[in-house]
């Protein structure tokens, strides 16, 4: 992704940028800086547990910007518990030999799928009954949302099966789906609610 350019300064690199992606300290970002980005500029500010900008104070100076943090009194939490239970899961249920590029793909793929689809209420209660709904300020889906699992863990082993890694590949997605869903409902106490634990605390491998 490096460029060649003759742009020295973070502020000179993010004129006319169409994203910024920060994992680096709190406060790196002044407002100023982003005031020349492109149109709806994409802000990952990463750094935890302060990101480099916060999003009140982008909003201030691009209120059409899309923001996202690692916190979790944001909307837009990026965080990897959407992505290991779920990876782990499908890789670990057809004894993949090896978490792939493919693997990884499809679990990103299959959240940003999930990110479209309509939000269980029990999820938006959990959240204090907001509504959520696809948009800059629900781009992806909340860890506490079940669905997670079932949708990341099946991408992530049908792709373990595609790429020739899995020791013990499944016939049927949908069977492999309904069974992960029933050994889940076991745990977080039917498919309606979110968890709010390790949903898999009582699963033996």
């Amino acid at each position: 992704m490096a460029v060649d350019t003759d742009r020295r300064t973070l502020r000179e690199a993010l004129d006319g940028a169409d994203a910024f992606i920060g994992v680096s300290v709190g406060g790196a970002l002044a407002p100023e800086m982003i005031a020349e980005m492109a149109p709806q500029p994409i802000i990952f500010a990463m750094a935890n547990p302060d990101p480099e900008i916060l999003p009140e104070d982008a909003y201030r100076v691009r209120p059409d910007a899309i923001v996202a943090t690692g916190r979790s009194d944001y909307p837009n939490q990026v965080n990897n518990v959407l992505g290991f239970p779920g990876i782990f899961r499908g890789a670990l249920d057809v004894r993949a030999t090896e978490i792939n590029e493919v693997m990884k793909l499809a679990a990103v793929r299959s959240l940003v799928a999930l990110a479209k689809e309509p939000v269980p209420q029990s999820v938006c209660e959990a959240y204090g009954g907001i509504r959520l709904e696809f948009g800059k300020h629900y781009l992806i889906p909340k860890p506490v949302d079940r669905r997670v699992v079932l949708t990341v863990a099946p991408a992530v082993a049908q792709a373990a099966i595609d790429t020739g890694v899995a020791r013990n590949p499944f016939l049927d997605i949908e069977t492999y789906r309904a069974e992960l869903a029933r050994r889940l409902g076991r745990v977080g106490g039917g498919s309606g609610r979110p968890m709010s634990r390790n949903p898999f605390d009582e699963l033996r491998v």
